[in-house]
Parts: C-alpha cells; structure tokens; sequence
C-alpha cells in the first residue's frame, strides 16, 4: 500500500513534468530550438492566477482561464518581438535568449513590493481535500493534476489529429519550407506555437501551486522537465507525458527507499541511462545526415 501510495504521487508530480516538457517539445518542432524559459513561464501562470483570486477578486474559474489566456498572449507577444528578430541565428544565441526571458520575467517578479519575495498560497476550492479508499489515502491536489492532465492531452491529440490548425502545425514542423511553399503561414504558427507552449505551461503552474506554494523560483521545477522531454524523445508529445511520468515516480520512490540526496539526482541519472541505451528517447525518430 506505501509503494501505490508513493506511485500515485509520483505519477502527480510527473504530470506537472509532463506538462512543462510538452512545452519543451511542441517549441521545439515548430522552430528547433530550445526554450529554457519554460519553468518561469510555469511560475508567471501561477502569479496570474494568484493575483485573480486574491487581488482581483475572481471566481476561481475564471481566474484559471484568465491567467491561462494571459500567459498565451503573453508567449504569443514574445516570440513576435523577441524570437522572431533573431530567426535564423545560430541556435546557441536563441538558446541563450530564452534563459535571458526567463530571469528577466523571475527578475520583475522578484521586485514586486509585498509579493515576488513571499510564498504565497493559492486558495483553491479543493484545498487539503482528501478521499481513502482501505488503507490508500488519495489527495484532491493529486488527482485534480492527474485528471487536468489527461483532459488537456486528449484535447491536444484533438487538435493535432483534427483541425486544420493542428494539422497545419505538424505540417510545419515536419519541413517549414514545403510548409510555407504549400501557403501555411509558418511565422504565424510559431507564434501560435510559443502562445500553445506558454499556456500549457500556465496550466502546470496552476495545477503544481495547490501542492506546494507559489513563489518567484518555483520555475526551477523546469530543469527537472527539460530530462523529461529527453527521456520521451525531444520530437515526441505523447513522450513528454510518458517522460515526465518515469522522471516523476522514480523521484518519489528513490526519495522513499534511497539514502537521502539520491531524490535530487534521480532524473539526471535516468536521463545518463536513457542516453547510453536508447540517445533518442522512447519514442525519439532516429535522425540521420548524409555526409
């Protein structure tokens, strides 16, 4: 019962994993680059819905889709005027633009009087609610993850697999050029790309706040995404999630049944052990180059 238990918080945690690696992944097929300001995109999501529930009153319904919204317009705006100028640079410099993005937005909430300094916590209706079924004790925060979760991947799948939108972004980031020479506009659904991957990243945030706290530097639960996207495979969606999951439940059993401090290193080291066995990931395409 201790082992189910520690799977369930395991899986709930590699979620939130899931969640900010499929932001990782869905920027990185649209533009093949890296985006390492997806933690602190997480941590804006959460401020946005702190603030509608407490500073501006909002139902908290509303004050998710609200912050949802916000921080899509906001990635949206990003990679208009920041990314897009420097299109075509080396990757190195994108990569680099991208950690600038995430310590200014980190920077700015830090300076907030009263607030970037303090944790906070964020009052959600299904706050320290639990269910026990026999001996196993199950929590609303983790299972309101593992629903929200699922919910947002069928809807994702739904998207990829049957609107023209959807279809359009595979197109695009299967080979931008015939994309573009088929009449997609590619430059638009980059930035749609970068909006859909900030919005997803809202969601972790606001589905991670209720387990622990809200905060300036909660967005370094991102460098414990980014092994997730590699352990799936980096092209992957459906791998981010399983990633995330395999990254999420060996944390949470190593940090039971291992010395302390192995809790810490446990992600890297599946991600050593994935890159020795299989370097593309579970479900990594295999890339090849003619020389």
């Amino acid at each position: 019962m201790q082992f189910l238990q520690l799977v369930i918080s395991g899986v709930a945690q590699g979620c939130i994993y899931g969640l900010i690696a499929l932001g990782f992944v869905l920027i990185y097929k649209a533009t093949e680059t890296v985006s390492f300001a997806q933690g602190d995109l997480m941590m804006l999501g959460a401020f946005g819905g702190l603030a509608g529930m407490t500073m501006l009153g909002f139902p908290f319904w509303l004050a998710v889709l609200a912050a949802i919204a916000a921080m899509a317009v906001f990635g949206v705006v990003a990679e208009r005027l920041v990314i897009r100028p420097i299109l075509g640079q080396p990757a190195f410099s994108i990569v680099m633009l991208t950690i600038g993005i995430g310590y200014v937005a980190r920077g700015l909430i830090t300076m907030l009087p009263g607030i970037g300094t303090e944790t906070h916590t964020l009052p959600v209706p299904y706050k320290n609610l639990t269910w026990k079924l026999g001996e196993l004790i199950l929590s609303a925060e983790q299972m309101v993850v593992i629903a929200a979760t699922a919910v947002l991947c069928a809807g994702l799948y739904a998207m990829f697999r049957f609107s023209k939108l959807g279809v359009a972004m595979q197109a695009a980031s299967q080979n931008q050029l015939a994309a573009y020479y088929m009449g997609i506009p590619v430059k638009r659904l980059n930035g749609l790309v970068w909006g859909l991957a900030s919005a997803v990243a809202a969601v972790a945030g606001l589905l991670l706040a209720p387990i622990t706290f809200v905060h300036a530097n909660m967005g370094f639960i991102g460098l414990k995404a980014f092994p997730a996207a590699v352990v799936g495979g980096f092209g992957s969606l459906p791998g981010a999630i399983v990633g995330g999951l395999i990254i999420g439940i060996v944390e949470s059993l190593s940090g039971f049944y291992l010395p302390e401090g192995f809790k810490d290193i446990a992600a890297y080291i599946v991600v050593l052990i994935m890159l020795m066995v299989k370097p593309n990931g579970l479900f990594g395409d295999k890339l090849t180059k003619k020389v």
